[in-house]
């Protein structure tokens, strides 16, 4: 039965549906949910540091539950799209209204698409690749696959990489200069894969052109059958998606920097360049995200058997609590700055 505690991810998206059906002030439904009520159970519960045994580890990775759990996102986000697209479009709505189901969607975004598109986007089989490019689409993130899996994931806790926030760097500086650079990179990188190929920057094998393509259709769908008010919707909720993602990259790795080793190479990524968090709560909801320096050290291993490093860094906070003090630069600086070891500073 413990190998269903991630349904518990599932939730977000059920709070979304409730505030969409009910309406009214039920609409704030999911944010409350999302950073207080979380936040005060991950308080309330102990830090589960523990890790799986031999055993253990053999039994999950068999099985396929642990795959079904992150193939059920698709349907819900879309599902959950739609149906708050019928309701934005055809019922008269407040205005705080539609600004609560904007902020519920584009969690869900954020948790059930982004974040299940990054444990897929690492797998090895074109189908869940397909997948996670899929639940990237309703935040306009497709780019996403390709800097993480060939930008970021080579050049974490450097200056290189965007989706690593310098000492001192604000989250909402962050914002802007991880949005723009991760997006250049994809193109770069994007170009290079296909030069390797020799094929032409104009070709079918470009997926940013594709990537276009389909967020554009998108779009255009959805003016064509839930007309203006549905294509702010669904563009402003996608903006609410990545923003919470560009967060989430902005605690990962704040402040922390690979050595330069005498041949002008960093020194390997190891499980001390990336923040972590063993309350027991975030990462059951965010398919065990908040152990971030295993994933980083063996991207290919599936989030069910990720594992907890004494030597990584640790967060005195859950993700989504630190996602909150984050919005509040001195106070995060005051809690974060005394924690980044002095020889690691990325200024």
């Amino acid at each position: 039965m413990k190998d269903l505690k991630y349904l518990a991810a599932l939730t977000i998206p059920l709070m979304a549906f409730l505030g969409i059906y009910l309406k009214n002030y039920f609409v704030f439904l999911t944010p409350f949910y999302a950073f207080v009520f979380l936040p005060i159970l991950d308080l309330i519960f102990p830090m589960d540091p523990t890790n799986l045994s031999p055993d253990e580890v053999s039994k999950n990775l068999k099985s396929k539950l642990f795959d079904w759990l992150l193939y059920l996102n698709l349907p819900l986000v879309y599902g959950l799209v739609l149906y708050a697209l019928i309701t934005v479009s055809s019922a008269p709505l407040e205005l705080y209204e539609i600004i609560g189901l904007v902020f519920s969607v584009g969690i869900v975004l954020a948790v059930n698409g982004i974040n299940v598109a990054h444990e897929l986007g690492h797998r090895q089989t074109t189908n869940e690749r397909f997948l996670g490019k899929a639940l990237l689409l309703p935040s306009f993130y497709m780019h996403f696959y390709i800097e993480h899996n060939f930008g970021h994931h080579l050049h974490a806790a450097t200056p290189e990489d965007p989706a690593t926030a310098k000492y001192n760097q604000s989250v909402y500086s962050f914002w802007f200069t991880s949005t723009i650079r991760q997006y250049v990179n994809s193109l770069k990188i994007q170009k290079m894969l296909l030069n390797n190929n020799k094929q032409a920057f104009f070709s079918f094998k470009n997926d940013m052109l594709w990537f276009c393509v389909f967020q554009l259709s998108y779009l255009l769908i959805v003016f064509a059958f839930f007309g203006s008010i549905g294509f702010l919707f669904v563009l402003t909720t996608g903006i609410i998606g990545f923003i919470m993602l560009e967060t989430v990259n902005y605690i990962e790795h704040y402040g922390l920097l690979r050595l330069k080793l005498p041949s002008g190479r960093y020194e390997r990524v190891r499980e001390i360049h990336s923040w972590n968090s063993n309350h027991a709560i975030g990462r059951i909801v965010l398919y065990e995200l908040t152990r971030h320096s295993d994933h980083h050290y063996k991207s290919s291993k599936k989030y069910q058997l990720l594992d907890s490093y004494e030597d990584s860094p640790q967060m005195p906070y859950g993700y989504p609590t630190s996602m909150i003090i984050s919005l509040f630069p001195p106070l995060w600086f005051k809690i974060m700055n005394k924690r980044v070891p002095r020889e690691m500073i990325l200024e």
